[in-house]
């Protein structure tokens, strides 16, 4: 039987419908490690990260699935509820057939006979009589119940195949209304005519169209609980690799005791096994390096000094010696002072390694504790307010507390690191607010350049930046321990541009102030 909707279908015994169609300053940045762009167009695709993408594999996964499930159910619905109304409507129109044939006679009332027909919901009979037809006068010889559905409303092909003597059926949207709709007509040879029913499929198609919407809101909802889902199962997967990189970044920031927590999976126990068992390495070689330093320092400090007596002993018999063993004599001294730096500079590194630094924190008036320091190291540096400051308290009665022989020493290696690199300070600035201090060395040097201002704070950093700018005297730890010194303080330091030239170094200090009647309370 055909059913595609423009040729008619013959009726059988066994014929099956077809389906109905349808601040401040920022401290020094970090090194950004770009990764090679694919060039594949224009325009750059941003990567996704691991748990977007599996959210996305879920929630695609999630649509496949919905999407497919929803075509098979509206599929199916749509087959059932088409070829149950096709057959409901074909057996109770062959029955109503039956008694249109032995109905018609010459007296019969052909208006009452459609009217008490049973028709199916939406069905109007349509009834042709050859012997009513009047030659030259089309559209007589046809009865109806509704005008709107009699000959007019028929497809002509129905009408030429079930005229010629064979049962047919036929879908097609009414050329009124618009409403799909189904047509069935029977010839009848009795009286040489045939009897049609037209059946309105619209209620029907509206049906389909709410389940489809139906199905269309459950596919969205499966869509996003799959998303749902998704995000969370990332996040338990990744939880253990946030974890792992939690614990690196401690271990970086020298919290050598971190470990991971074990885990009952056997898929990840070996990466934290091996982690935690690297970390353990890692500690007890950083552990023996430290002692290692501190122990050659303290053992180099008796020979030291033993040198430092001799070449005492020598300078003061300077005068009977030659010039060339004077010249000798100074090399040597200068060699000294800088191997004596060095093992103070060890000792001091030594200490922060094991943890065993305290702060001795004393309130100072900041400006006058950063000149007597500048004074100390026999510079006549000035020391400024900074053009930034904002604070309404005067320059000089700004108050904090911080340990002063730590910033001393974080000072003096400002400074000195200002005469050997950068031609000398031009200036120490001070600055403030209520929470922060910040004072600022500045130098008429050539500065720092980017890719150096991080390495610069490291132990034994004495190429890149620092030996571009000038001959270097010093043993690379200068700067490291203004770092480690800052660090203790709960502070930072790093390099920028100087406003004028140069570079300019930063420290930025919490400000603190002591409580006076809790000390009292605890003396008492």
């Amino acid at each position: 039987m055909s059913s595609d909707g423009t040729s008619p279908s013959t009726i059988g015994p066994v014929s099956v419908p077809g389906p109905l169609p349808s601040q401040r300053p920022a401290p020094r940045a970090a090194i950004e490690v770009e990764e090679p762009a694919e060039e594949t167009s224009g325009l750059r695709m941003p990567r996704l990260g691991l748990r977007a993408r599996v959210t996305l594999a879920f929630a695609i996964g999630a649509l496949l699935l919905s999407s497919g499930m929803s075509l098979l159910v509206l599929g199916v619905a749509r087959s059932n509820l088409v070829s149950n109304r096709e057959s409901s409507a074909t057996q109770q129109i062959s029955v109503n057939a039956r008694i249109v044939r032995s109905g018609v006679n010459p007296d019969a009332d052909i208006p009452v006979l459609l009217g008490s027909l049973q028709t199916p919901d939406g069905s109007r009979p349509v009834l042709f009589q050859r012997s009513q037809q009047v030659k030259g006068q089309e559209g007589t010889g046809w009865s109806q119940r509704d005008p709107e559905y009699g000959r007019s409303a028929l497809p002509e092909a129905l009408r030429e195949t079930v005229l010629s003597g064979t049962p047919a059926k036929m879908r097609f949207p009414h050329p009124t209304t618009g409403d799909k709709s189904l047509a069935i007509g029977i010839p009848i040879r009795d009286f040489d005519g045939a009897y049609f029913e037209i059946v309105n499929l619209q209620s029907l198609d509206d049906t389909l169209s709410s389940i489809s919407f139906t199905l269309f809101g459950a596919s969205i909802a499966t869509v996003l609980a799959g998303a749902a889902l998704g995000w969370y199962s990332s996040r338990r997967i990744l939880r253990p690799l946030g974890e792992v990189g939690d614990a690196a970044r401690k271990l970086a920031g020298g919290e050598l005791d971190t470990r991971i927590r074990a885990l009952v999976d056997p898929d990840l126990e070996p990466i934290i096994t091996s982690f935690n068992g690297m970390a353990g390495t890692l500690e007890d070689r950083i552990e023996k390096d430290a002692q290692f330093a501190s122990d050659v320092s303290h053992e180099l400090r008796s020979p030291l000094m033993t040198l430092q007596a001799s070449l005492e002993v020598l300078e003061n018999n300077r005068d009977d010696l030659s010039e060339r063993a004077r010249s000798a004599l100074d090399l040597l001294t200068a060699d000294l002072d800088r191997f004596r730096e060095l093992v103070e500079d060890l000792l001091e590194i030594s200490r922060f390694d094991a943890g065993v630094m305290l702060l001795e924190l004393e309130e100072v008036l900041l400006s006058e504790f950063v000149r007597q320091v500048v004074r100390a190291n026999g510079s006549h540096v000035p020391v400024e307010r900074s053009p930034d400051m904002v604070l309404d308290e005067d320059f000089d009665d700004v108050v904090t507390a911080l340990d002063k022989r730590r910033i001393a020493r974080v000072l003096t290696n400002l400074l000195t690191n200002a005469d050997k690199y950068g031609d000398g300070a031009v200036a120490v600035r001070i600055d403030a607010d209520p929470d922060w201090v910040w004072i600022y060395v500045d130098d008429r040097g050539e500065g720092v350049p980017e890719e150096d201002r991080d390495r610069i704070f490291e132990r034994f950093n004495r190429a890149g930046a620092a030996h571009r700018r000038g001959a270097s005297t010093g043993v690379g730890l200068g700067l490291a321990l203004v770092a480690e010194h800052v660090a203790l303080h709960g502070g930072r330091v790093w390099v920028e541009d100087a406003p004028e030239a140069g570079a300019r170094f930063a420290v930025e200090l919490p400000r603190v102030e002591i409580d006076h009647d809790i000390l009292e309370g605890d003396l008492a």
